[in-house]
């Protein structure tokens, strides 16, 4: 072997080290702080689904992140970690993998380490990228194959080898079958592939083998599909369910903005990165063209960025935030380029452990934020409190190995209560009850009913509902009007019995 190889094998050795070391670390991070117990709304539907095997759930195809369950249907086969431990390992991967990426693309562009690092600590610890990471989420798992996306995508840039292309359509249909954020990066593949065709960089052929890998990536999601077609004979219908879910396309093709809204969304921001190091992320973009040496590349990789934060913005869904993520990746790339243009000019010791310094700072911030802003008495604009979840902390605060309010809320409510009760219960807490009944095998004789995704059970009808109430054997989770069965809140009367409110007949108003 000559020396020059020696080199360059030295050169990809370390950067293959380097590239386990932070692997491996964020793995640690959400390993310790992920969460290992029953959790609220979507996330413990996701639990509940994953407890049923359930592939395609109830809400709509676009809601039915097919790759994502077969992994962590597999994963609670894994002894001893129990089932919530293992559904939340595959966020953890996902999530470690993300951060792996993210500092193997800026370390490729730059040809620095200590920007890489910058990057990945900055997406591995901002706010919304760590709480999705350490929990029942599918984002992380999606954002693993993103930002896989977007290392193949530079390296056709940087090698021209088209081998790099029809991994990235590979990718990208695995992406599909995690999640349908993948289909906006996929139209800007699509119009990356016309120019490329125009431009005779690629043939005919090469599209065909592109379009092949992307269906078989793709195939989890395409099989519940056509298998949807078939049983209901509606395309249209099925369509639209895979594109938007059963009531989500008004959010999704939404245009209009209310103030609060746009002041809501750039906290997002400030808050999954709350350091002066998020100035660096506008010194990454304004620099882009001049740190990667293809300018397509810088071109791609912007297009991207905008497609995923105009969509994210003026989505009006109430777990927007989430949607960021994607956007917050590329974010972190950003500022690792920003830090590379700004280390190049000032270079000075006392810069560099600023900048680390800042970059560490989010953990800090968000140990003391919950409590300064209930004492303040700010509003989250959260509809209602739940006994046992502290608002602030439950939103606010990324890591979730010490939230065990799901299960005591849980084992409060079915605690006591006579064999025939009814629990009527919304979306928020159901999974939680159901998670104690159904899967930890406690209080069987106590029937809970909620209409929420696919495992909506029979809610008795009027009748029935005045005969429990008669007995004093019907309650509801909440006496919030949004969260009450319209017919209850509208007819009946409530009282407080424990972490319950127990329906009650509403008096008479007499005449005299």
């Amino acid at each position: 072997m000559c020396d020059t190889d020696k080199i360059v094998f030295k050169e990809k050795s370390n950067i293959a080290g380097s590239y386990l070391v932070v692997l491996v670390l964020a793995v640690v991070l959400y390993a310790l702080t992920c969460s290992r117990g029953p959790l609220w709304q979507d996330s413990g539907m996701i639990q509940y689904r994953v407890w049923h095997n359930d592939i395609t759930g109830g809400l709509g195809l676009a809601l039915s992140h097919p790759l994502f369950y077969m992994l962590a249907i597999a994963a609670k086969y894994i002894p001893y970690i129990g089932l919530a431990a293992a559904v939340s390992l595959v966020s953890v991967l996902g999530g470690a993998i993300t951060v792996a990426n993210v500092f193997l693309l800026v370390r490729l562009s730059v040809n620095r380490l200590f920007p890489a690092i910058i990057a990945a600590v900055s997406i591995s610890i901002s706010w919304t990228f760590w709480q999705h990471a350490v929990m029942s989420e599918t984002y992380t798992l999606y954002t693993a194959f993103f930002t896989a996306e977007l290392l193949l995508l530079f390296q056709y840039f940087r090698t021209g080898r088209k081998s790099y292309l029809y991994l990235l359509a590979l990718a990208n249909g695995l992406a599909i079958a995690v999640h349908m954020l993948a289909s906006l990066a996929m139209f800007i593949y699509f119009c990356l592939l016309v120019v490329l065709a125009v431009r005779r960089k690629v043939s005919f052929s090469d599209i065909g083998l592109m379009v092949l890998l992307w269906v078989a990536g793709a195939l989890p999601y395409e099989y519940i599909i056509v298998k949807e077609m078939l049983s209901s004979g509606d395309i249209a219908a099925t369509i639209s369910s895979a594109m938007f879910g059963n009531k989500w396309s008004d959010n999704a093709l939404n245009v209009s903005l209310s103030a609060r809204i746009v002041f809501e969304n750039f906290a997002f921001l400030g808050y999954s990165f709350p350091t002066v190091n998020i100035l660096l992320m506008f010194v990454g973009i304004s620099t882009v063209y001049k740190v990667l040496a293809d300018k397509q590349a810088a071109t791609v990789l912007l297009a991207i960025y905008a497609l995923f934060f105009v969509f994210a913005f003026r989505y009006t869904v109430p777990d927007r935030y989430a949607f960021f993520i994607p956007f917050y990746c590329i974010s972190a790339i950003f500022i690792g380029f920003g830090a590379h243009v700004f280390l190049a000019k000032y270079s000075k010791k006392a810069v560099f452990f600023s900048m680390a310094a800042m970059c560490l700072m989010p953990v800090a911030v968000y140990a003391v934020t919950p409590a300064l802003l209930e004492d303040a008495g700010i509003n989250l604009g959260m509809r209602r409190e739940i006994p046992f979840r502290n608002n602030y902390t439950y939103l606010l605060t990324p890591w979730k190995c010490n939230d065990k309010s799901e299960e005591l809320f849980a084992g409060s409510a079915l605690n006591d209560l006579a064999e025939d009760s009814v629990i009527i219960a919304d979306g928020t807490v159901v999974y939680a009850l159901w998670y104690a009944q159904v899967i930890k095998g406690i209080y069987p004789d106590v029937t809970i009913c909620s209409d929420h995704g696919s495992y909506s059970t029979n809610i008795p009808d009027n009748a029935r509902l005045d005969e429990l109430t008669s007995k004093g054997r019907l309650y509801v989770v909440s006496d919030v009007k949004y969260y009450c069965p319209a017919y209850l809140y509208d007819n009946f009367d409530f009282i407080v019995e424990g972490v319950l409110y127990k329906v009650i007949a509403r008096p008479e108003i007499s005449d005299n």
